[in-house]
């Protein structure tokens, strides 16, 4: 009924863009409807599927917090400088300034409790998680899974 009312009678104009997109005013484009930001807990291995790779969104943990990275593609996502940490707990990484392989967990090992880091290299992560939070949003926590990472 609605429909033919409208029809005949003009109905309520909008100027919304049916493709969802917008002009901010300054010529940028932007989504009226943002995909809702995943938040809550992860486990190592639900962290790990946000690599930019498995999936677009990109997601690192840094002292068992969750950001979303993934406006920074460029740097977390492939063949990014920092890709190797995009799905991981981060945190031992950015701590000794190291982008190898070998200092990252698996999802399938026990979390890193940071033990053997030193003052430095504690306080040099402090930093990066102030930049991260600066930078990105926190979407959650990272926590071990029962049975897996503990």
């Amino acid at each position: 009924m609605s429909f033919v009312k409208n029809l005949l009678f003009g109905g309520v104009k909008t100027s919304e863009d049916p493709t969802g997109v917008t002009d901010n005013g300054n010529g940028a484009q932007k989504s009226q409807e943002s995909e809702p930001i995943v938040e809550g807990r992860f486990f190592p291995r639900t962290l790990y599927k946000f690599n930019g790779h498995d999936d677009e969104k990109i997601f690192l943990a840094i002292k068992g917090k969750v950001f979303d990275c993934t406006q920074g593609r460029q740097f977390y996502g492939p063949s990014g400088p920092y890709s190797n940490f995009a799905g991981h707990d981060a945190s031992r990484g950015l701590a000794t300034n190291s982008f190898d392989l070998d200092v990252l967990k698996h999802w399938d090992q026990p979390m890193d409790d940071l033990s053997g880091l030193g003052k430095q290299e504690l306080d040099a992560l402090d930093s990066w998680l102030e930049h991260f939070q600066k930078k990105y949003p926190c979407i959650g926590t990272l926590v071990p899974e029962p049975g897996v990472n503990i």
